[in-house]
């Protein structure tokens, strides 16, 4: 598959691996839909990619969204934006608004916009959805419990959603890409051995490709480690 030509819409657009989906789907030619919670955060993207501004953690700006892609062609959705807040509920430190934002953004929001877009996306031939999910779905780390448990809900829900675009007969690739720890304002001063947000490129080339899943970098071993043993990649990840 090739993007030139292609409508597509990526939140979390502004910065890391958002961003640089922004420009390399840019450059091959696709019309891309820039999202992030305010414009402004858009500004020093360049000419040529639309800029959408959204809160995606009210539900009535998803709603507003949705509403507007309605009756236009859209041939790809990423749901790229994701916040990761440390919490620590042991010693009652976790902070319900907290919890409410963080679920919003990295689970509510890409369910929301599955149900409202994919029947847009369907009217597309060969077009596609990506959930961005993390290696933290499949065994979590100690620091952001609540992260974890929304990538792990995002990654079966996406399984499921799968099921159910291929037994609708829904010619839209429902993708999970499971993306390795990357280096950017969000993971700042997390973990080691963190990659480019130049990930962006491994995700286009196994959307390109067809994959049903993208394991990015050192996910690939991940995988391995975790159909091996389950426990010891718990042990890895646990930090």
């Amino acid at each position: 598959m090739r993007f030139d030509g292609k409508r597509i819409l990526i939140t979390g657009a502004s910065r890391g691996i958002g961003r640089a989906l922004a420009l390399q789907l840019a450059a091959e030619g696709a019309e891309v839909l820039a999202l992030a919670r305010g414009s402004k955060a858009l500004d020093d993207l360049p000419e040529g990619i639309e800029r959408l501004a959204c809160d995606l953690t009210d539900s009535r700006a998803r709603t507003a969204l949705i509403a507007g892609l309605q009756g236009q062609r859209l041939d790809g959705v990423i749901n790229n934006a994701g916040i990761q807040i440390t919490a620590d509920f042991a010693n009652g430190t976790a902070d319900a608004q907290d919890i409410e934002q963080e679920l919003a953004v990295n689970l509510t929001a890409p369910m929301h916009l599955a149900a409202g877009l994919l029947p847009v996306l369907a009217c597309s031939p060969g077009s596609f959805l990506v959930n961005v999910t993390s290696g933290l779905a499949l065994a979590p780390k100690r620091q952001a419990p609540v992260y974890c448990a929304s990538k792990a809900g995002l990654r079966s829900f996406t399984r499921a959603l799968r099921y159910q675009a291929e037994d609708a007969g829904l010619r839209v690739r429902i993708i999970d890409c499971v993306m390795v720890l990357a280096a950017t304002q969000m993971t700042a001063g997390r973990g080691r051995g963190k990659i480019s947000p130049n990930a962006a490129a491994a995700l286009l080339d196994g959307a390109a490709a067809g994959k049903s899943e993208i394991w990015v970098g050192q996910m690939k071993l991940l995988r391995l480690i975790h159909r091996l043993s389950p426990a010891l990649a718990a042990r890895i990840l646990r930090g």
